[in-house]
């Protein structure tokens, strides 16, 4: 079933309340597959609270979530969890008992009783869906189970720094900006932002030494034009001869480049160690304008899922200035 038949099927339903969007994307190199939820329009951030506690909680196979807003995103392993059966009212009213990737899609089974059942099916409504699977109808008492169909989608994070002088400009506002246009423009999928507090003492920065990350969905043939259409924009905008740019695709952060970003926090760093930890990590660097922003950029990338955490300095650092 399409996720327009399904729409027809239940637009009469005064329940039927649909997700925004829904998206997967895959890390090849560690199998572990990203889902990403906009909760029903968008603006429902009480059911994206119960599903991040539900949904994480009573699903095997997610090992990491997080909440932004109303949207939610769950790492997940694929492969079977049977686990519709251990379904209790309250309890463990819901669960993801699966996911597979299948060529280049990917399948979620999701179940739940009474609203969960229900919301098993309005995710097949979101955009993003390609097709859907009812096993069971649910709403009221009854469970409701539902397999969604999704294209296999990768996830690039963008790490940038420098773009701004002391009379003009932010990076924050720009790179959002360019990430934003470039959503409409080439239809991918802009996920994740983060401001990231870097060492408050370091004598080059503009003025609040903060570097920006940002993430993106895309299919395996949009992502060389989404690189270089944002190194374009990047030149085309920056504003200081410095800026860098770093790129890493997948979804798992080495510990490696969170302690160099933690580091980064606390400290001075060489462009040296910046280079040689990018290589060890699988970042690639890329110079806009100049050399000294890859740090800061190559420090944004490991939290681009962590936002909160990102803008903080660590305990000890004096920032009186």
């Amino acid at each position: 079933m399409s996720r327009k038949e399904l729409q027809r099927m239940l637009s009469r339903k005064a329940w039927a309340s649909p997700h925004n969007k829904v998206v997967a994307v895959l890390d090849e190199k560690s199998g572990v597959v990203e889902l990403i939820e906009d909760h029903a329009r968008g603006t429902c951030f009480g059911g994206a609270a119960w599903s991040l506690y539900h949904y994480t909680k009573n699903s095997p196979c997610v090992f990491w979530s997080k909440r932004e807003g109303a949207r939610i995103f769950y790492k997940i392993l694929p492969g079977p969890s049977e686990v519709s059966s251990k379904l209790t009212p309250s309890y463990r009213p819901a669960s993801i008992e699966s996911v597979s990737v299948e060529g280049d899609k990917i399948k979620i089974l999701y179940s739940g009783l009474a609203g969960a059942g229900v919301a098993a099916l309005t995710r097949a409504m979101a955009e993003g869906v390609e097709g859907v699977q009812i096993q069971d109808w649910g709403g009221g008492s009854r469970l409701g189970r539902a397999i969604i169909t999704l294209p296999r989608k990768e996830k690039l994070i963008i790490g940038v720094d420098d773009t701004d002088r002391k009379d003009e400009g932010a990076t924050w506002s720009l790179i959002n900006e360019i990430s934003h246009q470039l959503s409409i423009e080439m239809g991918v999928d802009y996920l994740e932002h983060s401001i990231v507090q870097l060492y408050p003492q370091n004598p080059f920065k503009t003025q609040n030494c903060v570097s920006i990350s940002v993430s993106f969905a895309v299919l395996p043939d949009q992502k060389s034009k989404l690189i270089e259409s944002f190194k374009k924009r990047l030149e085309e905008a920056t504003l200081s001869d410095e800026t860098g740019m770093a790129l890493m695709s997948g979804i798992m952060i080495d510990e490696r480049l969170m302690a160099f970003a933690k580091r980064a926090k606390s400290g001075m760093i060489s462009l040296e160690e910046a280079e040689e930890t990018a290589s060890k990590c699988g970042v690639e660097l890329i110079k806009i304008k100049g050399s000294r922003g890859l740090i800061g950029a190559l420090a944004a990338i490991p939290y681009v899922e962590s936002p909160d955490d990102a803008v903080k300095l660590p305990s000890g650092v004096n920032n009186d200035v």
